[in-house]
């Protein structure tokens, strides 16, 4: 058994790699940061499609209140949307 047997389950394993295990973790990574630096006052959206505004904060079991228009209902910080949550706080620019 020769290097040029085993290189091919060398490369297929770096492109397995760099393709879908570092982004998987890159975007974990983003996630974790998303929900540590939320704060009250801050407008979000659920995955399931609720948007609402920030509420509570509960650091204990990581969850957090969401008030609606149909009333206050507690999430988990991992059901909320990273992407659209931080497209609705951006900053609007003109042009």
């Amino acid at each position: 058994m020769g290097i040029g047997d085993i290189l091919p389950f060398v490369a297929m394993f770096a492109v397995v790699y760099f393709f879908m295990i570092a982004p998987q973790m890159k975007r974990a990574k983003q996630e974790k940061a998303f929900a540590a630096e939320l704060k009250r006052g801050d407008k979000v959206v659920t995955k399931s499609g609720m948007h609402g505004k920030i509420v509570d904060l509960n650091d204990k079991d990581n969850t957090c209140v969401i008030e609606t228009l149909a009333g206050k209902i507690k999430f988990e910080r991992s059901a909320l949307s990273m992407e659209i949550s931080r497209k609705l706080n951006a900053p609007v620019t003109v042009k």
